[in-house]
């Protein structure tokens, strides 16, 4: 348990009064990655101030539609079938994020999925910051192989008992997460908060021309629509690892960033860039903090093979973007 578990870091006399006062760390297993994807299991382990566990929640959720990946997450229709709809556990799910900041592995994926199940139930998650702990690893250097939670647990000695179950996913990354808060506390590191801002995407009714899905569902921006300039400049092609960038480059995101967004996409368009809310074959380059991650976005890059560079080299590389060729 936590309170058995060693670390390095001990914990500090004084606690920067800036950080937090409790976390709700999350772990939600899904049907799959995309939008319509449902939650069909979601643990909470509620923590003070300096990490200690004060409790924690485990529950199944119908997802009414196949359970997607039975041999990730172990979850079948037979045993999902008499469990609580959504809607039946959001008020329980919600005291235990109250007031709390959302932590958990890949946040932006937990806290999408959340605020989509919220969205259905025509309501909205408490939450008001997320901290990623792929993130938090980055800004405490930690000598890790990759980004994996497994690799973070063996760094801090963490037993995975059950792999890809939300309630030991959830218990493994508190136990990672309360040494990892102490080192940042002790040596006075920003933690990497970032806001939750409402969701767009569920509204009373469609807007002319779309069709709108169960619940008032449209296609729509996570984030409040946003009308840019369109791109006057074609796009030349990919990025070529190590070269510069183009004007006209199609470039999408993906994950948390420690600049935020808005601020980093306005910057490309800036730089005379066409910023892509989805990644397609079209797309010049990827930019993601956790290229190890399951997202829609590094998985389609994957597959066709698009580049990928994280933030910092993103920014390097926005300092002297190649002007788009004339004619």
């Amino acid at each position: 348990m936590l309170d058995d578990l060693t670390t390095a870091a001990s914990s500090p006399t004084e606690w920067p009064t800036t950080y937090p006062q409790g976390y709700a760390v999350v772990d939600v297993e899904t049907t799959g990655l995309a939008r319509d994807d449902r939650i069909i299991s979601a643990a909470v382990y509620r923590l003070d101030a300096r990490g200690e566990v004060e409790d924690h929640w485990y529950t199944v959720i119908n997802p009414e539609r196949d359970p997607g990946p039975v041999w990730i997450h172990g979850l079948t229709s037979d045993a999902l079938e008499g469990a609580p709809l959504f809607q039946e556990i959001a008020a329980e799910f919600a005291t235990r994020l109250e007031g709390r900041v959302l932590v958990a592995h890949n946040a932006v994926f937990d806290w999408q999925m959340i605020a989509r199940e919220y969205a259905r139930a025509r309501s909205e998650a408490p939450v008001k910051q997320r901290l990623c702990t792929i993130a938090l690893s980055k800004e405490l250097k930690l000598p890790l192989p990759n980004h994996k939670l497994e690799s973070l647990a063996a760094h801090f000695g963490v037993v995975q008992r059950r792999a890809h179950h939300a309630l030991d996913d959830a218990r493994v990354l508190a136990e990672a997460f309360r040494p990892s808060l102490r080192a940042a506390a002790a040596g006075g590191v920003r933690l990497p908060l970032h806001e939750c801002r409402p969701l767009t995407e569920w509204t009373d009714g469609p807007r002319t021309g779309q069709q709108a899905g169960p619940g008032g569902y449209r296609p729509a921006s996570w984030r409040p629509s946003r009308k840019r300039p369109a791109c006057p400049y074609p796009n030349p092609g990919r990025y070529a690892p190590g070269g510069r960038l183009k004007q006209g480059m199609r470039v999408a995101f993906s994950g948390d960033t420690s600049i935020e967004r808005d601020l980093l996409e306005d910057r490309a368009t800036e730089a005379g860039l066409h910023v892509a809310g989805s990644l397609s074959r079209l797309t010049s380059l990827l930019v993601t903090n956790d290229p190890d991650s399951g997202t829609s976005k590094v998985v389609k890059a994957r597959q066709y093979g698009t580049p990928v560079v994280d933030e910092a080299a993103f920014g390097q590389l926005l300092g002297n973007v190649e002007p788009a060729s004339e004619g």
